[in-house]
C-alpha cells in the first residue's frame, strides 16, 4: 500500500519533502515503535533468573516489571511540553538516547543498576509514547489509522520475537540473562542511526488554522476521560497478562520454554489487529460497536485461561489479539477525536498517564492477589472485569466526533 506523506507544518523551507525523505521517516517511526515494549516486556521469560542471581524479593521483582509503567505515567504528561520546546525530531532522539542507556546500564553487574536502567528506559519510552501519535497526526493526517497500525504491529511483532528468544538466548552458551536482555540495543543502535536524518528539522506541534492556541483542558472533556479510561483499563488487563503469563501458565503444567513461547505469542497477536483493523478504520467512521465487542472477548479469554487451561494457547492468542486490537483503536481515536496535533498530544499524554497509572497497579495488584489466595482465579476475574469496563468506555469513546464537537452534544 502506497503511503502519502503529508508535511502539515512548517519548516525551513517550502519545498515538499522527497520520497527517499518520506521512506526515511516511516523506517525511523517503525524503528522507534521496535523499541517501545521488547526492552521491558522480555524482563518476564527471565524474571527466576534475575530473582535468583539478586536474591530478590517478591515485591521487588514485581516492582522491576512495574517500574517502566510508572515512569510512563509521571513522564507522559510532560512528553508534550518538551516536544515544543525542542521539536518532535530532536524529542524522539532523545528518547531513543535513553532507552539505549538504560538498556547499557543493565549489563553492569549491580541490582541498584538494573532498576536504574529499567527505570531510564521507561523515561524514554514514555516519550516516544506520546509523541509519536502527535507526529503521525501532523506528518500522515490522511494515513493515521494506517500508520498508526504499522507502528503497534512493529511494536508488538518485536516485543513478542523477543520474549520469545530471550530465554533460549540466556541458556545459550552460559550468555545469561544480562547478555539476552541486552541485546535489545542493537534495535536502538539502528534506529538512532536511521532518525539521524530528520535531525535537520526543529518542527514542533502545530495548531489547526481555525484554533491558535489550546481554548480548553483535554482533562476537561468526557470524551477525553472516555478514550483515556478505554487505554487504561485495556492497558491494565494487558500488562497484567504481560507480567503473570508465564507464571500462570507453569502453574497449569507448561514448561518455562513453552510459556516464553506463549508469552511472545501473545505480544505478537497483540499486533496482527492492525492487519484487519486498516481496512475496518477507513470503512467505519463509528467505532463503537467494534470496540465494544472487542473488550468483551478480551473478557471471556481471561476467564477461558482459568477455565479451559488446556485451550490456553487459543485464549492467548483471542486475549492478545482484542487487547491489541483495543489498544490500536485507543491510540488512533487520540488522533481522529482530537482537532489539531497540539490537542493530539495532550491527549495522547493525558491518556497515557491515566492509562499506565492503571497498567502499573495491574501487575501488583494481581501478584498480592495470587499471594493472598494461593491461585490465578481472583487475578483473572480482575482481568475480565476490565475488561467489560473497557467495553462500556469503547462504546462511548468510539464515537464519530472530536473533542470540540462533543462538548456541545
Amino acid at each position: 500500500m502506497k503511503i502519502k506523506y503529508c508535511m502539515s507544518s512548517v519548516t525551513s523551507h517550502n519545498k515538499p519533502p522527497s520520497r527517499f525523505s518520506g521512506i526515511l521517516l516511516v523506517m525511523g517511526i517503525l524503528l522507534i515503535a521496535a523499541n517501545l515494549r521488547a526492552p521491558f516486556t522480555g524482563i518476564a521469560p527471565v524474571l527466576e533468573q534475575i530473582i535468583n542471581h539478586f536474591g530478590l524479593s517478591g515485591s521487588q521483582a514485581g516492582f522491576l516489571t512495574t517500574l517502566p509503567l510508572i515512569a510512563f505515567a509521571v513522564i507522559s504528561p510532560m512528553a508534550a511540553i518538551f516536544a515544543r520546546k525542542q521539536g518532535l525530531e530532536h524529542a524522539l532522539f532523545t528518547a531513543l538516547i535513553l532507552i539505549f542507556i538504560g538498556i547499557v546500564a543493565r549489563f553492569i553487574n549491580s541490582s541498584a543498576m538494573l532498576f536504574i536502567g529499567t527505570a531510564i528506559i521507561g523515561i524514554g519510552i514514555a516519550i516516544a509514547n506520546v509523541l509519536l501519535p502527535s507526529l503521525i497526526k501532523r506528518d500522515f493526517a490522511t494515513k493515521v489509522a494506517l500508520m498508526t497500525s504499522a507502528y503497534v504491529l512493529t511494536m508488538g511483532v518485536m516485543s513478542g520475537g523477543f520474549s520469545a528468544l530471550v530465554f533460549p538466548l540466556s541458556q545459550l552458551n552460559g550468555l545469561g540473562w544480562q547478555f539476552a536482555l541486552g541485546s535489545a540495543a542493537i534495535i536502538s543502535v539502528a534506529s538512532l542511526i536511521v532518525w539521524t536524518a530528520q535531525l535537520g528539522k526543529h518542527t514542533r506541534p502545530t495548531y489547526s488554522a481555525h484554533q491558535s492556541a489550546p481554548s480548553k483542558s483535554v482533562w476537561r472533556y468526557l470524551l477525553a476521560w472516555q478514550i483515556s479510561l478505554l487505554l487504561g483499563l485495556n492497558s491494565f488487563l494487558n500488562y497484567i497478562i504481560i507480567t503473570w503469563l508465564p507464571s500462570i501458565l507453569t502453574d497449569t503444567g507448561h514448561s518455562a520454554v513453552e510459556a516464553g513461547a506463549y508469552h511472545g505469542a501473545f505480544q505478537i497477536a497483540t499486533a496482527l489487529p492492525g492487519l484487519v483493523l486498516i481496512p475496518l478504520l477507513a470503512k467505519l467512521k463509528d467505532q463503537s460497536a467494534l470496540s465494544f465487542i472487542l473488550a468483551l472477548l478480551s473478557a471471556a479469554s481471561a476467564l477461558g485461561l482459568l477455565y479451559m487451561p488446556h485451550f490456553a494457547f487459543v485464549w492467548t492468542l483471542m486475549l492478545g489479539f482484542c487487547s491489541g486490537a483495543c489498544f490500536i483503536l485507543g491510540l488512533s481515536f487520540i488522533s481522529l477525536r482530537t482537532d489539531d496535533p497540539h490537542q493530539a498530544a495532550s491527549l495522547s499524554g493525558m491518556s497515557q498517564s491515566v492509562g499506565y497509572l492503571l497498567a502499573a497497579v495491574g501487575p501488583m495488584l494481581a501478584g498480592q492477589l495470587h499471594t493472598a489466595t494461593g491461585s490465578w482465579d481472583v487475578p483473572l476475574w480482575l482481568c475480565a472485569i476490565a475488561g467489560v469496563l473497557c467495553a462500556l468506555c469503547g462504546l462511548a469513546g468510539g464515537r464519530n466526533t472530536t473533542l470540540h464537537r462533543s462538548a456541545g452534544e
